[in-house]
């Protein structure tokens, strides 16, 4: 078989095929091209350019000074501090051990300070500078700018930090800030504000600094710079300041609030004081707590579980969230509901004997002068159990649980600070709910006997006692508590009043609370409170209380016999005349409360109204 040679013809003609075949090609290859440049060049010309001038340019968050806060005379609470911080961008530095390492060698850095370094690193993913340090000193941050060529990734920046000037004494009150979470981020989003935290990193936690978030935190600006290829700005084009938050002013006089602190420093208690004319929180100290400082640059895990695991419980604001049975300082209201029911006339006498009965059981109170003639006055000013189960009987849980609701008993007061505790307001509806079987929801009347002399089920705050104190003494007018008293601009100085809802009203028959008060004047010039107001040069009235925390079968002891483990309560107010201030004391397992609270209540109202201290209350601290 013999293979037939191409002709030149045929040579010829192939070759042709082949080029205008690779003619067509390139030019449509050169076609595609021109097309191609003609949507780049033209088509999309304004995308590009705009895209080209965003490569270009950049635009920073420029963060808000936030507002400081304040006592009602000037005192500082939290400021705005710049320092030093130590800052690492793991993106640029190659060996973040070695770097770490070189780092331990100038400045002081512990094991607290790796850990939580580390652990925003991880959050974050490695993106951004991480701050290592805070509060370098000027020596420290030195040593660092003269190293830093040798140390990528590292530099030593200023920022702006929070500082509590009085840490411990204000806590509770001024709160204090942290990262901004997962969780702080969608409540953000929900309440379409997330362009108002460009730039931040921080955010209200607790207290004042949480409850008046919106008014502190101010609205970032912006700068408009140029940048190179690299992404290093070469020239500022234009720029908007930020706005700055506004300033808080308390009605704390930390003065006070400090006293206060440092008298109940080494025991688990909590006071509040109120000015019952408009409702502002005089002091709120509720102890031990805790130093807002350490939570500014984030703590580590064994400083958080260590708080957490104390079993004094130094987090928890015992003055808001902290709920006790209130024990005899729940007797003024409850004459009071006996006397608005007409289920009591103030000059009516009982002969009890000092004993009760109900069921098989027979409760007594041995106190002399609860034996017999017991009218009201006279059960206010010693504490008679027996007048006041007898009165529970008659009245009924239904017609308790309805008055106290006027005295803001088991609901939050509606105060300007967060996470305020309801309390528990014993009713037969509450039982039900709170109860799942059947037959544990069914009410007894021996629970209504408890509740009478505010034991039982009975649950409320420091503040909600101090609040319904307000009401009785105003007769009935119970302006909201609150901690702020204004904003003030820090630009222009202007002073920016806090909307706040109206007062409460309780319609009441003054004669009836004329009767009350009488009876807790009483308490204090010769009764329950009578040694420890001894000599004061001011008049006042009050009411001892120890509630009981042991078994439910053991509620009824006698109030003259304290426990241990019982806390110890008064709560008061003065001048008698015209009231300046009413508060409500606690000290956790403090015993009788006549014999604890009432004269520490004494050292606290002579500091209020100037008195010199006397000796012999030293040892009431």
């Amino acid at each position: 078989m013999t293979l037939e040679t191409p002709s030149l013809d045929q040579l010829q003609r192939r070759t042709r095929w082949r080029a205008a075949v690779a003619a067509l090609v390139m030019l449509a290859g050169f076609a595609l091209l021109l097309w191609r440049l003609h949507h780049l060049q033209v088509a999309q010309h304004e995308r590009f350019a705009a895209l080209a001038e965003a490569n270009r340019l950049a635009l920073v968050p420029i963060p808000p000074q936030r507002g400081e806060i304040f006592d009602r005379n000037g005192k500082p609470l939290a400021r705005n501090e710049g320092v030093y911080v130590l800052e690492v961008t793991p993106a640029l530095t190659p060996d973040l051990d070695a770097t770490l390492n070189s780092l331990a060698e100038l400045v002081a850095i512990d094991a607290d300070d790796i850990r939580s370094f580390r652990r925003k690193v991880r959050e974050q993913r490695g993106l951004g500078s991480v701050p290592l340090k805070w509060r370098l000193t000027d020596a420290e941050a030195a040593r660092i700018a003269a190293n830093g060529f040798r140390l990528p990734g590292v530099q030593v920046a200023v920022r702006s930090m929070r500082h509590y000037p009085y840490g411990e004494v204000m806590a509770h009150i001024v709160g204090y800030l942290g990262r901004i979470s997962e969780r702080d981020l969608q409540r953000i989003e929900a309440q379409d504000a997330l362009g108002r935290y460009r730039g931040l990193e921080v955010i209200g936690k607790e207290g004042v600094e949480a409850s008046h978030e919106s008014e502190l935190v101010g609205w970032p600006g912006w700068e408009q710079l140029e940048v190179n290829a690299a992404g290093r700005a070469v020239r500022r084009l234009t720029s908007v300041p930020a706005q700055p938050g506004r300033d808080a002013i308390l009605t704390i006089d930390v003065d006070f609030q400090a006293f206060v602190h440092e008298l109940l420093r080494d025991k688990q208690a909590a006071f509040v004081a109120l000015d019952p004319r408009d409702g502002a929180v005089l002091a709120m100290v509720s102890t031990p707590a805790y130093d807002p400082n350490a939570f500014v640059t984030g703590l580590s895990n064994e400083v958080w579980t260590r708080l957490l695991e104390d079993p004094a419980r130094p987090l928890l604001h015992r003055a808001l969230r902290g709920t006790y049975p209130p024990g005899s300082t729940f007797k003024p209201f409850m004459a009071l509901l006996g006397l608005e029911a007409k289920a009591r006339r103030v000059t009516q006498r009982f002969n009890h004997q000092g004993s009760f009965q109900i069921g098989q059981q027979v409760l007594h109170d041995r106190k002399s002068a609860c034996q017999s003639g017991v009218d009201l006055i006279r059960a206010l000013t010693y504490s008679c159990n027996v007048y006041f189960y007898q009165l529970g009987v008659d009245l009924g849980i239904d017609a308790i649980a309805t008055f106290m609701t006027h005295f803001g008993f088991g609901s939050p007061t509606g105060i300007d600070l967060p996470n305020e505790a309801a309390g528990v307001l014993p009713s037969r509806e509450w039982k039900r709910s709170f109860f799942k079987r059947r037959r544990d929801q069914q009410w007894f009347t021996g629970e209504t006997v408890s509740v009478a002399i505010g034991q039982g089920y009975s649950s409320y705050t420091p503040l909600q006692m101090a609040n319904a104190l307000m009401i009785l003494v105003n007769g009935g007018l119970g302006p909201i508590p609150h901690v702020v008293d204004h904003f003030r601009d820090r630009r222009s100085g202007a002073i920016i009043p806090v909307p706040r809802p109206p007062a409460r009203f309780v319609p009441l028959d003054p004669v009836n609370v004329e009767a009350v008060l009488t009876g807790m004047r009483e308490a204090v010039r010769v009764g329950t409170a009578a040694r420890a107001f001894a000599g004061a040069p001011y008049r006042a009235g009050g009411k001892t209380g120890t509630a009981q925390v042991v078994s439910t079968q053991r509620v009824h002891r006698d109030a003259d016999a304290a426990d241990e483990q019982d806390h110890a309560w008064f709560i008061a107010f003065a001048p008698a005349e015209e009231p300046r201030i009413v508060a409500a004391l606690i000290v956790e397992h403090g015993g009788y409360g006549g014999a604890v609270a009432a004269p520490l209540m004494r050292i606290i109202f002579d500091r209020f109204f100037g008195v010199e201290p006397k000796p012999e209350w030293e040892s009431a601290r």
